[in-house]
């Protein structure tokens, strides 16, 4: 099968290979999926490239740990009523070597969740890491209804769904962002609010807009840089959810100004997330996706170019996901 991977860390052009490789086998529990489209996310190259000290986990990496494809395989104790569903996959590499950029990837049978059939496979390839990253962070704690939640970044990946979600869930949702362009994608997942924190004072704008009472949740894409905003704009006993905090890696905390509003701080791995977190999160991804969820797509790729996505991912300019298509 045709496959990308990388035998060492470093940048996209020198270490991606494109080539063939043995298909794999299903083992016990596991099918195997025949790969349409694989989502590109930051922990993937942040993984290829060896960010923050991070490790070879394996001699050879084929990277990609979301998609999307058909099941064409099962293993010992998996129906082979499973055979011919098309699906969307979650945590590809996280125990195994090999995962989405290549024609065939093999998963535990629980990773590969069916695909409805009016969600085309780009989208169902942007569902893993992003769309389960946000409704952790929009559920946490239970249900939203009525809530008033700050989401960070509604144009970005796990931005948009964590709008999509918490409006879903019935909560009125505030969104940031950083253009018009980007307000017009946040207002496309149906938020309440796009504050362009450029040209407004973001807080000002929440305290009007909530009559001072203030915002109950915070989902967020930059701890370090958006804490003191947050601070302001948090109820009593509010929380935030952050997810990454790439401005800084070790921002300071400010004890005392969480303590007295007796703030809670949830810190957001999709990869840590229990299993019950993934099963609840996927049931409810593929509930909003048969009502029609709407997908930001930033570009494809065919998977001759996936150094060229690697690399777009990484600059941070992309808006909405990176999609690297199978053919």
């Amino acid at each position: 099968m045709k496959a990308a991977w990388y035998e060492q860390l470093g940048n996209p052009e020198e270490v991606l290979n494109i080539g063939e490789v043995e298909i794999p086998q299903p083992g016990a529990g596991e099918v195997r999926v025949r790969v349409y489209a694989s989502g590109v996310n930051p922990s993937d190259v942040k993984q290829r490239s060896g960010w923050g000290g991070l490790k070879m986990r394996h001699p050879r990496v084929i990277p990609h740990n979301d998609g999307a494809g058909i099941i064409d395989a099962v293993g010992e104790g998996v129906s082979p009523e499973r055979v011919g569903e098309r699906v969307w996959i979650y945590e590809a590499t996280l125990a195994h070597p090999s995962g989405t950029a290549a024609e065939y990837v093999v998963i535990p049978s629980e990773n590969a969740v069916l695909l409805p059939d009016n969600t085309e496979f780009a989208a169902g390839a942007c569902l893993g890491v992003p769309a389960m990253t946000a409704h952790n962070c929009v559920f946490k704690d239970g249900a939203v209804t009525g809530q008033t939640i700050l989401v960070t970044g509604g144009a970005g990946a796990v931005g948009n769904y964590a709008i999509q979600l918490a409006k879903w869930g019935g909560a009125k949702v505030i969104t940031t962002v950083s253009s018009p362009q980007k307000a017009e994608i946040a207002r496309l997942g149906k938020a309440d609010y796009a504050i362009n924190y450029k040209t407004e004072d973001v807080a000002a704008r929440i305290k009007e807009i909530t009559d001072n009472k203030g915002v109950d949740r915070v989902v967020d894409v930059d701890f370090a840089s958006n804490l003191e905003t947050n601070l302001a704009v948090l109820k009593r006993n509010g929380i935030i959810a952050t997810y990454a905090s790439d401005s800084n890696k070790e921002p300071q905390i400010p004890f005392y100004s969480l303590v007295y509003k007796n703030v809670t701080v949830h810190y957001v791995l999709v990869y840590m997330m229990t299993k019950e977190a993934h099963q609840k999160a996927a049931e409810d991804i593929t509930t909003c996706l048969k009502a029609g969820l709407h997908h930001v797509i930033a570009q494809r790729f065919p998977l001759s170019q996936i150094a060229a996505a690697h690399e777009m991912m990484e600059s941070g300019q992309a808006v909405g996901n990176l999609v690297v298509e199978i053919a």
